[in-house]
This record gives structure tokens, sequence and C-alpha cells, in this order.
């Protein structure tokens, strides 16, 4: 009784550090401030010091006052370069039909793309793609990965700096 008490015990504890290690966003993809200095008008200028990514709540389109000093600081960014050319990614979190969640990130890429123009930046300098859920940063069955997975990511396509 004994010996299956502590096997139990194992495998909780072994499923728990499994669960935590999933809920782990891969921060290679997205974690660049650790080395050199971002060259100014470079994609990683743009990632490291004005930020990349806005994030929604639940089966929300509209963007909240943290989305949108995100975005004023990518606008400022965006009319110190006139030449770069983006677009933004719209995403969902696992919950929900394949359906309806291309078209939650279509529109919250619209209303990322909109707030950026209503900024001063010009229509014809941003395009929109949805994902849905089939792109998540961080994979598990818990809000703190679906709270990663419901963002608007702006990704500089041409004219930043090398």
């Amino acid at each position: 009784m004994m010996r299956r008490l502590a096997s139990l015990k194992f495998a909780a504890v072994l499923f728990a550090f499994f669960a935590v290690a999933a809920c782990e966003s891969d921060k290679s993809k997205t974690d660049v401030s650790n080395a050199e200095p971002a060259k100014p008008g470079s994609e990683r200028d743009f990632i490291v010091n004005v930020g990349d990514r806005v994030f929604f709540p639940t089966d929300v389109t509209t963007l909240g006052d943290a989305a949108k000093e995100t975005l004023r600081r990518q606008a400022a960014w965006l009319k110190l370069y006139p030449s770069v050319k983006i677009q933004i990614e719209g995403h969902a979190d696992e919950r929900g039909t394949r359906e309806y969640n291309i078209a939650l990130s279509a529109r919250r890429g619209s209303t990322t793309k909109a707030f950026l123009v209503s900024q001063g930046i010009q229509p014809a300098r941003v395009s929109t793609i949805a994902y849905g859920k089939e792109r998540p940063v961080a994979l598990c069955d818990a809000e703190s990965c679906w709270s990663q997975n419901r963002r608007a990511v702006t990704l500089i396509t041409s004219g930043a700096a090398s």
C-alpha cells in the first residue's frame, strides 16, 4: 500500500512538472532583449523597444488601455520609419471552432489595423492575416496559456534596417 501511495505521489509530481513546462511559451522566438542593443529602425528595435503584440480578453476584439498604449508606440515608430510595411497577425486561443476563431482573429487584426490608421499610419502600409487557433505560442489547457494566444502580432514585412 505504501509503495502504491509513493508511486501515485511521484506520478502527481511528474504530472505537475510537465503541466507547468507545457505552459511555458517558446521564448527563443520572441525574447531578443538579452543580446546586443537593437539597431534603430530594425525589426529587433521594434520588438524590444516598442512591442510587437497586443492581447485580448476571451471573445473580445476591442482594444484595452495597455493594447492602445502599445499601438501608439508602434504608430510613433512607424512614423519615424515611413518605408516600413507591416502585417498584423490575428490569433485566438484553442477554445471554439476553427471557423469561429478564424473570424475572431480576423476582427482582432482589423481592429488593430484600424487603430494604427487612426494614429496616422497609411492603410496601404498595413496588411492583416487571421490564423485563429492555428499558431499558438503557449500550449496547455489553462488560462495562463490561452491568454498568451489571444493576440495580434505586428510583423515587419519590408523596409526595416538590417
